[in-house]
């Protein structure tokens, strides 16, 4: 059995693809292509489901040849992956990728560009990516296009770059605000690109998608890195515990509620994660701007106090509540989140958290830190300075 993955792009097949069409028993892939490449002799089976293809190319004999049409590059989120699971080894005959292609007409370097796919899975979580980073392709799928995307970016400014049908008849590339975008109808297929900045030059760097998370300057940063008020911050080492526990990472949402400087929702944009700080003091909101500023990431900012400033976010998966009192933690408790951490300096809130995310359905546990950092006495001498203790309480629901 030989299998030959040939990539299709509009353009002629790739240096030895209609030797191996003319060679093959068995042809797979969509409609369009069997009717533009397959040759009449060969058996065609219709790319719908995976399983029936797979199966048909598992059951050629030792010389038997068998093609596999697909988009673009198969090995690139493509065809390839399957066929190696299932233990067919296959001759791979590239085309341009619909990503290289949007980059292409995009006038566009393409080194930074973090690329995720819709496919089979759930769409937030590309979303999120868009959400959290700067340049962003997503490799759609149906009912998970460029409407189902722009609608995610309520709140987020940014600008899409749709391409549709790339190298067909209906090729067409948009460059469009995602208020409007959510509002087309759009040709399949398609590919997505999602800018913050559409004119910006992106700086020199060394890793396709963009720096690797978590950050080479680690996490859990000194107060002295951020803007804040008269101390009020939640402490680095208290930082550091509450990530573990959040578990921000490319993906996902997490809300940083009663954020204050806004420490935590930074952090956790440091980590991959999209964030939404939550914060009703407007001096504060003016702080948050410049830490995320300051560190290069994207935070929505909502000015306003919880639980009304909840109501209308993007559900979280999850939540940090740094302040906004019982009302704050109850409405946290119920949106939804996997993951809900509560800061509490007084004891007196300890045991009403426990129980209001426990009646969520939430495992509850808890940890009080008392950090004492090394202080530099005038005579050159040391001592431990305390600080005041904090509690952390932790809700997890199982996935």
């Amino acid at each position: 059995m030989a299998v030959t993955v040939i990539g299709v792009d509009g353009g002629p097949l790739a240096p030895g693809g209609a030797e191996a069409l003319e060679q093959a028993r068995l042809v797979v892939g969509g409609r369009r292509h069997l009717d533009a490449y397959a040759p009449d002799s060969s058996r065609r089976v219709e790319l719908g489901p995976l399983e029936p293809a797979l199966n048909a190319l598992g059951a050629l004999s030792g010389d038997e040849h068998g093609v596999v049409l697909a988009s673009g590059d198969p090995g690139f989120f493509g065809a390839v992956r399957a066929l190696r699971e299932r233990g067919i080894r296959c001759t791979v005959l590239p085309a341009t990728s619909s990503v290289q292609r949007l980059m292409a007409r995009a006038g566009r370097s393409w080194d930074d560009v973090s690329v995720v796919s819709a496919h089979g899975r759930d769409l937030s979580a590309a979303i999120n990516v868009c959400r959290a980073r700067p340049a962003v392709a997503v490799l759609t799928a149906p009912k998970a296009g460029p409407a189902q995307i722009a609608s995610g970016l309520a709140g987020w400014r940014r600008t899409m770059i749709v391409a549709e049908d790339l190298g067909g008849p209906n090729e067409s590339v948009v460059t469009i605000d995602p208020a409007d975008a959510a509002k087309r109808t759009w040709f399949e297929p398609n590919v997505v690109l999602c800018l913050a900045e559409v004119d910006e030059v992106p700086e020199r760097g060394w890793m396709a998608g963009g720096e690797p998370v978590p950050p080479a300057t680690g996490w859990a940063l000194s107060e002295d890195e951020f803007s804040h008020r008269d101390g009020m911050i939640t402490k680095a080492e208290v930082r550091a515990v509450a990530l573990s526990k959040l578990a921000p990472r490319p993906g996902t949402l997490v809300w940083d509620v009663g954020a204050g400087s806004g420490s935590v929702a930074v952090e956790c944009a440091r980590l991959g994660a999209a964030t939404i700080a939550i914060e009703k003091d407007e001096a504060q909101a003016v702080r948050m701007v410049t830490n995320a500023a300051g560190h290069g990431v994207d935070v929505r900012i909502e000015e306003g106090e919880a639980p009304q400033a909840l109501r209308d976010l993007p559900k979280p998966d999850a939540i940090f509540v740094g302040g906004g009192g019982t009302e704050a933690v109850t409405a946290c408790a119920h949106a939804g989140a996997t993951r809900v951490v509560v800061a509490l300096a007084a004891l007196d809130r300890v045991g009403p958290t426990r129980e209001t995310l426990r009646s969520a359905g939430y495992e509850v546990e808890g940890v009080q830190l008392a950090a004492s950092r090394l202080a530099e006495l005038p005579d050159g001498s040391s001592r431990m300075e305390a600080a005041n203790p904090v509690v952390l309480i932790t809700g997890r629901k199982k996935a």
